[in-house]
């Protein structure tokens, strides 16, 4: 029988076009972020078992990858087996996110960092996730945070740094959704829910666009937050024609304020918004964002044409401070590239033309390889390739492989001037 040959589930596989389509989405990406004045770091795939699972992730805690500590015996095995404590056999794991990491590399490092950081992380992660389309255990992730600004200018920079990383993508249109921690304290105090249920009470929330009103007031009640009504205020919170006031104006409120709204949390959002202009802005108090480690504003970016989120960040300023025993501030945003890359018509502009050369049998190598040196010299992209009886089907691979051009290659061919390039698109 033959062997399973398909990559991990919920991992892929890409080939060379859809590879190439991804680096040029990445470099893009870059590109506009260094221009915004962020660096680039590195951190390790695996951080402490204990770290990731200081709660500080909410439920991707729970879809972390453990690495199983070398030599454990069999009674280590029957003994957490016994126990149900799992993560004992466990002092390493894949990092699910990169927010984490940055914390711990902030605070490994911070001497020879300057005084406000302004980090970009691009990098895979891994989540236990259950596998559909859209959803993979292992995805890329695009950060870039700021670290040691406790003002607004940290959440404008990211905001306008994404927004124009998007629309150097060509995904124009988008509008930003904000909220704060602060106001979402608020609605759960006015349901009267404890302490140690609001964490739990917000991951539900969190769902509210995948199981509703309804749903999430059932979820509710099964945390024993059995409030009547919860499902018909969360459908005025979404359905309410919040606003965050004329542009200029530094004392906007949404009509009579509800008793629960924190007004400084509400106006803190109007000043950003005021300072974002020609970028659509609403006000959503039911926008969570699942993360367990924020701390104020929250937003999230989104495209009139898709149905989801294309990305989503905001502060945690108490992260850093697990690990430096001072508090740190700290606000970040993450671009859900698996997501924007699929909507892409990434197109040749900018990009080196690539060529094949298709030779026939009898041209020298060292003919060939003075034509490549010309054309490569000039930035285009070559590859070489024996002409064959089926010439379509050869054409036809190498658009695939993301090749826009072809040139024959005979032995009265002289250099690269007396080319002829033919479209592959034609």
């Amino acid at each position: 029988m033959a062997q399973t040959v398909t990559p991990p589930r919920g991992m892929r596989d890409f080939l060379p076009a859809e590879k190439a389509r991804r680096e040029h989405a990445l470099s893009v990406i870059r590109g506009v972020y260094a221009a915004h004045g962020f660096d680039e770091i590195e951190t390790p795939v695996m951080e402490d078992s204990s770290r990731l699972h200081a709660g500080l992730g909410g439920d991707n805690e729970k879809l972390a990858f453990a690495v199983m500590k070398r030599g454990l015996t069999p009674d280590d095995l029957a003994a957490a087996a016994e126990s149900g404590d799992a993560l004992s056999l466990a002092d390493l794991g894949l990092r699910y996110d990169l927010t984490v990491p940055l914390a711990r590399f902030y605070a490994t490092h911070r001497a020879a960092l300057p005084p406000v950081f302004r980090a970009i992380q691009i990098a895979p992660v891994w989540r236990a996730e259950r596998p559909q389309k859209g959803r993979y255990r292992q995805f890329v992730q695009c950060d870039i945070d700021i670290i040691g600004d406790a003002g607004p200018l940290a959440e404008l920079e990211l905001l306008t740094a994404t927004v124009a990383a998007l629309d150097a993508l060509g995904l124009e249109g988008c509008r930003i959704r904000l909220n704060d921690r602060r106001i979402l304290a608020g609605i759960l105090g006015s349901w009267g829910v404890p302490d140690d249920l609001r964490e739990r009470a917000l991951i539900t929330i969190d769902k509210l666009d995948k199981i509703g009103p309804d749903g999430v007031s059932a979820e509710l009640a099964t945390l024993g937050i059995d409030r009547p009504g919860v499902a018909d205020e969360l459908r005025q919170l979404a359905n309410a024609d919040w606003h965050l006031g004329d542009r200029g104006s530094s004392r906007a409120e949404p009509g009579v304020p509800p008793a629960w709204l924190d007004l400084e949390a509400f106006h803190d959002l109007v000043a950003l918004r005021d300072a974002l202009p020609g970028t659509p802005v609403d006000f959503d108090p039911t926008l969570v964002r699942g993360m367990g480690y924020y701390t104020g504003t929250i937003f999230e970016i989104a495209h009139p044409d898709h149905g989801y989120s294309l990305g989503g960040g905001g502060r945690y300023d108490h992260m850093i401070g697990r690990f430096l025993g001072h508090e740190v501030p700290a606000c970040g945003f993450s671009i859900g590239f698996e997501r924007i890359v699929d909507l892409l018509a990434v197109g040749d502009e900018g990009q080196p033309r690539s060529v094949v050369l298709v030779h026939d049998r009898d041209v020298a190598p060292g003919e060939l390889l003075t034509l490549k040196h010309e054309l490569v010299a000039s930035g285009m992209r070559v590859r070489f390739e024996r002409r064959v009886k089926n010439l379509r089907a050869l054409l036809d691979r190498v658009t695939a492989d993301g090749f826009d051009a072809w040139a024959p290659v005979t032995a009265e061919t002289t250099d690269a001037a007396s080319l002829e390039f033919r479209d592959l698109a034609a």
